[in-house]
């Protein structure tokens, strides 16, 4: 056995690396989204942070995906639940 303590390696600290700042790289907004218990909405709501990755001429095609997605599902909220609505006879033309 030696009386000898081993040196204590020291690992040297990794040098920060400076990144320029560019004002034009996508960043993210950091905009938050509180869930609206709706699956369907959660969903395109969390499709917004796409955009986030994305030069500004790209955002367009996210929010009009999530605004038709939104749409969509807020159309089919006013849709009746069950069987048709029997057809009208009011004004086919018909006279008693």
């Amino acid at each position: 056995m030696s009386d000898t303590v081993p040196e204590a390696t020291t690992q040297e600290e990794p040098a920060e690396v400076e990144t320029e700042y560019d004002p034009a790289a996508p960043a993210p907004l950091a905009v938050d989204r509180t869930p609206t218990g709706n699956a369907e909405v959660d969903g395109r709501l969390e499709r917004l942070a796409d955009a986030d990755h994305l030069a500004t001429d790209g955002h367009i095609e996210v929010y009009e995906d999530v605004h038709r997605g939104l749409r969509d599902a807020l159309t089919a909220l006013d849709a009746r639940p069950g069987p048709p609505a029997p057809p009208s006879t009011y004004g086919n033309g018909s006279r008693s």
